[in-house]
């Protein structure tokens, strides 16, 4: 199955609150530590972590995505 890239989360913690947010409506997130390298978790560089879903599902889960890093965004520190 291959993934796409949909958004970068700013830290890993709303990169997880982010996947499951995903999973609850019903998308298919990679789980952080699922690709790269065995026993090496996802790397992620000064873009943020990436959040990843299924190809078929890109379009549907961008648009709630980007919602979702707005909101997360507006009620920050």
């Amino acid at each position: 199955m291959a993934y796409q890239i949909i958004a970068q989360a700013k830290t890993i913690a709303m990169a997880r609150a982010l996947e499951v947010a995903l999973r609850a409506y019903g998308f298919h997130p990679l789980e952080q530590g699922e690709g790269g390298l065995p026993g090496m978790p996802n790397l992620f560089g000064p873009a943020g972590v990436p959040i990843q879903v299924p190809e078929e599902e890109v379009a549907d889960a961008t648009v709630l995505a980007e919602e979702l890093l707005k909101e997360m965004a507006a009620s920050g520190p």
